[in-house]
C-alpha cells in the first residue's frame, strides 16, 4: 500500500506528497507518456478527473520515459503538451523511473497488488493504472489498454466515491 506521505514532487518541481496530489482522496494514478499510441487515453482520464472532483476523486498522472523513450520532454514541455493538447487539469507529478533499480517509492509500493488476470509486478507499459482509496490501498489495477471509461474503471470509481 503507498504511503500518502511519500514525497513525490509536482511536475513543476514544488515539493509534494502523494497524498497532496490525490488531495486526500482516492485517486487513479496512471504513468503517462506523450508519445505513445495510447496518449490519447489523456481525454478519457480528463473526463474521469472531471466528471468525478466534485465527489473527492483525482486523477494523477505520473510521467514515465521509460518505456519506448515516449515520454522525452522536460517538465515544461510535458505540462504545454498535456494542456494544450489534452485540457489536462489533473495533478502531474515529476517524471520518475516506474520500473527497475531507480523505480519511484510510490511504484514500488504499488506494482505489488495484482490486475484483474492477478498479475503483480513491473508495469508493463505506459497508462497502466491503479485506483487507490482515500487511505492509499490499491483498490484495483487496470492494464495499459483497459480505457479510464471502460465500464470497470468507471464502475470501481463510483464504488470509491459513493
Amino acid at each position: 500500500m503507498p504511503d500518502l506521505g511519500t514525497p513525490l514532487a509536482r511536475l513543476d518541481g514544488t515539493p509534494a506528497t502523494l497524498g497532496e496530489l490525490t488531495g486526500g482522496g482516492p485517486a487513479l494514478v496512471v504513468n503517462v507518456a506523450s508519445k505513445c499510441g495510447l496518449t490519447p487515453q489523456y481525454t478519457a482520464l480528463e473526463a474521469l478527473h472531471e466528471k468525478y472532483a466534485g465527489r473527492g476523486f483525482s486523477v494523477v498522472g505520473v510521467p514515465c520515459n521509460q518505456f519506448g523513450g515516449q515520454e522525452p520532454g522536460t517538465a515544461e514541455e510535458i505540462e504545454e503538451f498535456c494542456s494544450t493538447t489534452y485540457g489536462v487539469s489533473f495533478p502531474m507529478s515529476e517524471k520518475v523511473d516506474v520500473n527497475g533499480d531507480d523505480r519511484h517509492q510510490v511504484y514500488r509500493d504499488l506494482v505489488d497488488a495484482p490486475d484483474e488476470a492477478g498479475e503483480t509486478g513491473d508495469i508493463r507499459w505506459n497508462f497502466e493504472k491503479f485506483l487507490i482509496d482515500g487511505s492509499g490501498t490499491v483498490v484495483a489495477r487496470f492494464s495499459p489498454r483497459v480505457v479510464p471509461d471502460d465500464p470497470r474503471v468507471v464502475e470501481a470509481v463510483e464504488r470509491l466515491v459513493g
